[in-house]
């Protein structure tokens, strides 16, 4: 591996951590995506230091024959993109150097649950152990407060106010929001809070809110099969079994409820308009589901 890239990507991931502000899950993406751009360059003898416009190219092309997401792909450039633009503004490339371009975005509606399918998700949590009340606490959590999987997963039991109904996330690049709960919801962590404390055999010095059976924070791999169990266990289908599908279901059913879009992007902690937006299209079918599946619809 050249010296000179690899001490340019380890001076980006800090720039991005620390000056940008950005998750380290971004940041580890950018260094995969980047490790990839290193093995496609060497492969193809070519400089990794150069990211050129025809190079870029054959490097996606190579991606997408490989049959990864898009969503993947267009993480990966916005990676490379932004460690030419950092090595511009360092000095380490002349101002005219040519930017990537990034590829054209497939449009997709997300897709949603109905109210119906989520209360049969929480219900098939109902039981007596700690695993059982975790579940349907983390799933309610997601459901009715719209928050992402990390931001769920780095709660600690002082981010809640249960007195206001409200809880404290970070979000990407550490950015703090206020998310209000609903009166059920609290009711449901004053039951977990209890089951928790049990579950540490009375230890009040562990600050984190949800556990894995390790007795470690909960992590997006362990909410993630919790979704896919309890979801399969409703007779929800398996596509849409993901923790992010929760997230996107809340945003659509409160939208429908006449909530505006800047109170919705505040919710959900976007940083752009544009992407809250996308909750507006609505395809016929998924409207007509909708329309048919929704209580108050």
């Amino acid at each position: 591996m050249p010296a000179s890239f690899e001490t340019s990507r380890a001076a980006f991931e800090d720039y991005i951590l620390l000056e940008r502000g950005q998750s380290k899950n971004t940041a580890g993406a950018y260094r995969r995506g980047m490790e990839l751009w290193r093995r496609y360059c060497e492969s193809a003898a070519l400089d990794p230091m150069s990211v050129t416009q025809e190079a870029l190219s054959t490097f996606i092309a190579s991606l997408r024959d490989e049959g990864r997401a898009s969503s993947s792909i267009q993480l990966i450039a916005a990676g490379l993109r932004s460690w030419v633009r950092y090595r511009v503004l360092n000095g380490d490339l002349p101002p005219d150097t040519w930017i990537p371009v990034l590829p054209a975005k497939t449009k997709k509606l997300p897709k949603i649950l109905t109210e119906g399918e989520i209360q049969r998700i929480l219900a098939a949590c109902e039981g007596d152990s700690y695993y059982d009340c975790r579940d349907q606490t983390a799933l309610m959590t997601l459901a009715n407060c719209g928050v992402r999987a990390s931001e769920l997963c780095g709660l600690k039991t002082g981010s809640l106010n249960l007195d206001d109904k409200s809880m404290i996330v970070f979000g990407k690049g550490s950015k703090e929001r206020v998310v209000p709960f609903a009166e059920d919801l609290k009711s449901q962590f004053e039951k977990y809070l209890q089951k928790r404390l049990e579950f540490l055999n009375g230890d009040t010095t562990e600050k984190t809110l949800f556990f894995s059976s390790r007795r470690e924070p909960l992590s997006r791999v362990d909410l993630w099969r919790i979704v896919q169990k309890r979801g399969k266990m409703a007779g929800v289908s398996e596509e849409r079994l993901f923790p992010h599908v929760l997230r996107h279901s809340i945003a659509t059913h409160m939208l429908r409820r006449g909530m505006d879009m800047r109170t919705l992007q505040e919710f959900l902690g976007h940083s752009s308009i544009a992407t809250t937006e996308k909750y507006l299209h609505f395809d016929l079918e998924l409207r007509d589901v909708y329309d048919r599946s929704h209580p108050r619809a």
